[in-house]
């Protein structure tokens, strides 16, 4: 046996083997869009067998860079999610009249932008404060149904090559109810930190470096009137994976599911 040759062989195959390796491969690499959302149709849709909505308008992601997670504490985040980009921006999503709708564009939105994040390890690498760089950027809604429970709104952003990593997405949805529904919660998980408010007033405030987790966080006891309900919520995320789950229960932990959902 040639023992040079062996050797020469084998050091071949791992420099091969590590060439390999070194060719970065991301999360969002092979996206296909339409495996997580599909457009919102005329017709009312209703929650899904858990209860959970699927039916949102939801905002292109606002650039917000953040290195980490950790500094997402009740303060940060209430800051965060009351920075006005565009004239107008809460009341549409507070006032019926108002509401956002599908296609709709917002234009000249100044935002902290960010250079793009390293992914040279095959995930996003923060190693210091983000360098900001003013931009005007335009923005669109879309009303979409997640085809999973889940909504992925870190699929949401690749699928449409949009800025991932440190980012805050707003989202939206009408519900409509055949009479008053008294006594539920607003169950909400998300990943990272997030705000939801029922009817203009705040309802669920899920603070910190957190994984999405189903009914995470609950609401206060609250009543859908009957008629139209506005449901909103702000999801903010730096150097990871961005979603969110939603739905209202009972009393007794149930899904609350007699009411439908619509993006106006």
């Amino acid at each position: 046996m040639n023992f040079r040759k062996t050797v020469l062989s084998v050091g071949l195959a791992l420099v091969g083997v590590a060439a390999f390796a070194q060719t970065p491969r991301y999360a969002d690499s092979d996206i296909n869009f339409e495996k997580y959302f599909k457009p919102a149709t005329e017709t009312p849709a209703s929650p899904d067998a858990q209860g959970f909505i699927r039916r949102w308008l939801m905002l292109d992601p606002i650039s917000k860079p953040n290195r980490g997670n950790t500094v997402f504490i009740d303060s940060y985040i209430r800051d965060a999610f009351a920075r006005e980009y565009y004239k107008g921006q809460f009341a549409s999503m507070s006032d019926l009249a108002l509401l956002p709708k599908d296609g709709q564009k917002i234009k000249k939105v100044v935002v902290d932008a960010q250079k793009p994040v390293d992914l040279s390890a095959g995930r996003p690498m923060f190693m210091a404060e983000p360098e900001l760089i003013q931009e005007k950027v335009t923005l669109t809604w879309h009303a979409l149904d997640s085809n999973f429970p889940n909504v992925k709104l870190f699929r949401f952003a690749t699928g449409q090559g949009l800025t991932r990593y440190g980012v805050i997405f707003n989202v939206v949805t009408v519900i409509n109810c055949d009479e008053d529904i008294e006594n539920v919660r607003l169950a909400t998980g998300s990943n990272s930190a997030s705000m939801w408010w029922v009817n203009g007033e705040e309802a669920v405030i899920m603070s910190g470096d957190r994984r999405m987790v189903q009914d995470d966080c609950a609401s206060e006891r609250l009543t859908l009137h009957k008629g139209k309900n506005i449901l909103r919520g702000a999801i903010i995320n730096g150097p990871g994976m961005s979603d969110m789950i939603v739905r209202f229960i009972d009393e007794a932990g149930n899904p609350v599911k007699n009411f439908t959902v619509t993006t106006k």
